[in-house]
């Protein structure tokens, strides 16, 4: 699959890109920033920066470099609230959506455009945060051009949750959080956390409850104590386990630049109304560490 001409553009410019899209980089609580320089923002990191399966992974075991995304970058969302956000694409004042449907009913334009959206739900005693990542495809008819990303968004959980990965690495950050959460590593969220999936006409959104995992838990309360001072790469992937599958490819990545907490933009809680093609699946195993959340936590003090 060709990427989209703008995937890795790190300054917005209305030239190709769609409208909506536009909208949706410029328009989050957390600024569409520099690659190299940005704070309290996020970016696009170019591809080749993260590890993946190569074509001879089975014979071999070697990984390289990922290259383009499959997907757009469409922006971020930082949120909090007093309850767990879930389902965010379904709710009338999501951002993205909104900028996508003013697009299909204003100018008639980008009426296939698929929105794949990726929900991190940071539990709390008294606020709930969310760390929302967007993808787009102008045509969904393209997904098709690669067929594991295609079987993904339309298959069923149970594959979903065998096969969903998140690749990471640490760009910046003490040496506590390197070793907390650990560099160039990754984790199939599926197996190691409670995923939802909510598949709408247009859209996939994962719904992850870091909160289903202590340990995972304990990494996180790691990480947030040093927020400001942390700079991580995030790559999501459809992991590769067959050798007509290989290489992996990259669905997207984004960058977090020495985010802030208070940052983060006030959302309502209420009821988000399910949708007739809502799918939720649950990954049950625990994530896969040396250490124990305690270990963790005493390092942290």
């Amino acid at each position: 699959m060709s990427p989209p001409p703008y995937a890795h553009r790190r300054s917005v410019s209305v030239g190709g890109i769609p409208d909506w899209i536009c909208d949706s980089i410029n328009g989050g609580s957390l600024r569409h920033v520099d690659l190299n320089n940005g704070t309290n923002g996020w970016a696009s990191p170019p591809g080749e920066l993260f590890s993946l399966r190569s074509s001879d992974y089975l014979k071999n075991r070697q990984k390289s470099p990922a290259g383009d995304y499959l997907l757009a970058p469409a922006g971020m969302d930082w949120l909090k609230s007093t309850a767990k956000m879930e389902h965010l694409l379904s709710r009338p004042d999501n951002r993205v959506m909104q900028a996508l449907k003013r697009s299909q009913q204003n100018q008639g334009q980008s009426m296939k455009s698929f929105v794949f959206a990726v929900n991190l739900q940071i539990p709390g005693a008294k606020e709930h945060h969310s760390a929302v990542f967007y993808f787009a495809a102008e045509d969904p008819e393209s997904l098709q051009s690669c067929s594991l990303l295609n079987k993904f968004v339309h298959g069923d959980d149970t594959f979903r949750n065998q096969r969903f990965k998140l690749v990471n690495r640490i760009v910046k950050g003490p040496w506590i959080v390197k070793r907390a959460v650990g560099n160039h590593g990754a984790c199939l969220l599926g197996k190691a956390l409670h995923c939802s999936y909510y598949r709408g006409p247009n859209y996939l959104e994962i719904d992850v409850d870091i909160g289903s995992s202590a340990i995972a838990n304990a990494i996180l309360h790691v990480a947030l104590g040093h927020v400001t001072a942390v700079t991580i790469d995030m790559g999501f992937v459809v992991e590769a386990q067959t050798e007509d599958e290989l290489p992996e490819k990259l669905i997207g990545g984004v960058r977090v630049c020495q985010m802030e907490m208070s940052s983060a933009t006030v959302v309502e809680a209420s009821h988000v109304p399910q949708v007739a093609h809502v799918s939720r699946g649950i990954g049950c195993a625990r994530v896969n560490h040396h250490m124990s959340a305690d270990d963790l936590l005493a390092l942290d003090h």
